[in-house]
């Protein structure tokens, strides 16, 4: 059973271990965040609780039921009733549906309680997993772009709140 925890302040080491274990992983997908990022980590998750405090995001870590973070789903520029969804899964848990249920978790959470009403999510075309998770969960493509000059896809979600 996962879990989804809004990002805290004593996430951080657990959250820097999953990057770096996992970080080979990700970037045969996605590009590298480069190793700036894994240096000044401290420093970027505070500034990562300081946007979410303020209402420009929403992180949270995905939680597996041994305490240890299986991935991350966030969702960053809100703006509008807007924000794009943007989610990583560790490789033990990748290719067991752990992305899928994530997602659907996190468009009810952003419909009940950040009260939004679209999600926005790009990916490549080289990446069809990601793309085969938003398409489960009621993703429809609205255009073509350029990722890091790779082929990419926007999609879109409309989210209504449900009781």
């Amino acid at each position: 059973m996962m879990r989804l925890e809004r990002l805290r302040a004593d996430h951080a080491d657990a959250l820097l271990e999953f990057e770096r274990e996992n970080r080979a992983y990700f970037a045969r997908s996605v590009p590298d965040r480069g190793d700036a990022y894994f240096a000044d980590f401290a420093s970027r998750h505070r500034a990562l609780l300081a946007e979410q405090d303020a209402g420009l995001c929403h992180f949270h870590v995905l939680v597996d039921d041994r305490g240890d973070l299986a991935g991350r789903v966030n969702l960053v520029d809100v703006e509008d009733g807007a924000a794009e969804l943007g989610y990583r899964i560790g490789e033990r848990a990748a290719g067991r549906g752990v992305a899928t249920a994530a997602v659907e978790e996190m468009c009810r959470l952003a419909a009940m309680a950040y009260g939004l009403s679209a999600l926005i999510a790009v990916t490549t075309l080289d990446n069809p997993a990601s793309r085969a998770v938003l398409a489960r969960n009621g993703f429809t493509v609205v255009e073509n772009i350029s990722i890091d000059g790779r082929p990419g896809v926007r999609f879109r979600r409309r989210l209504v709140a449900t009781g």
